[in-house]
């Protein structure tokens, strides 16, 4: 009886909500896979037309480049959801930040960025594949100078670090929870793994974040993972918010 008694007087579990009349559908981490994310949109397209009018927007959790086959075609395509009128927010990933890195000159960041799927990212912009493995490290940077356009960089620039709705927080990698909500740092938000991962109390806001890929979408009491590998799994996964429900939109994939 009396076990019954304190277990009535636990908390209930943090049910998050978005405001009403509002849908989200929270796209993972894209890494150049311009096939899957053609058939992810339009599932996503079926997928709100089914549903009740509602104003709809697109989150992007960020890592729309590298490791896949056409990062360029990826934003390009991103890029023309904003100009057909669609409500699209993108995040800021860290593998856009060294690509904006590379593309400012940064050494540093041009080496990782080179090392982590730049070279799949560079060809997509029609960088010659042998121009690209004869070129030393400035000369990589004067390519991509080249090849990259104004508008893609400025898309680059325009990057948010989160965003925030109703009672959901999306950022690209996760928060560092021993720091507020609004004092996180931006390397934090896309680049943290295990202090946030493997963090298991409340955040004020339930996260939803890529960076860490997971086999199926991974639900904890205050986080939800959606990089479901898309460039190695061929499963690009959107997560459907609307109230205090959610679904899931998956490519099919290997996995």
């Amino acid at each position: 009886m009396l076990a019954r008694f304190f277990q009535s007087r636990r908390p209930a579990p943090f049910q998050p909500a978005l405001p009403a009349g509002s849908r989200v559908y929270a796209i993972g981490d894209v890494h150049g896979c311009l096939a899957e994310l053609d058939q992810l949109l339009a599932a996503i397209d079926a997928d709100d037309a089914a549903r009740p009018p509602a104003a709809t927007t697109l989150i992007f959790i960020g890592d729309l480049i590298d490791r896949g086959p056409d990062s360029a075609g990826v934003i390009n395509r991103v890029i023309a959801l904003g100009d057909d009128g669609r409500d699209v927010r993108v995040l800021a990933g860290n593998h856009e930040e060294m690509f904006a890195g590379a593309l400012a000159g940064d050494a540093k960041l041009l080496r990782l960025f080179s090392r982590v799927g730049g070279q799949e990212t560079a060809l997509s912009y029609g960088i010659d594949p042998l121009a690209y493995e004869r070129a030393d490290h400035d000369e990589l940077g004067a390519l991509l100078t080249t090849h990259v356009p104004a508008r893609h960089r400025e898309f680059l620039a325009s990057l948010q670090d989160s965003v925030e709705l109703g009672d959901y927080l999306f950022v690209h990698a996760g928060v560092h929870p021993g720091i507020a909500l609004d004092e996180q740092r931006g390397t934090d938000l896309r680049w943290i793994r295990s202090p946030f991962l493997e963090h298991d109390r409340p955040l004020g806001r339930m996260v939803v974040h890529g960076h860490t890929i997971v086999r199926e979408v991974e639900r904890r009491p205050h986080r939800i993972g959606i990089d479901t590998g898309a460039y190695a799994t061929g499963r690009l996964t959107a997560l459907g918010l609307e109230g205090t429900t959610s679904w899931v939109l998956s490519t099919i994939g290997d996995g």
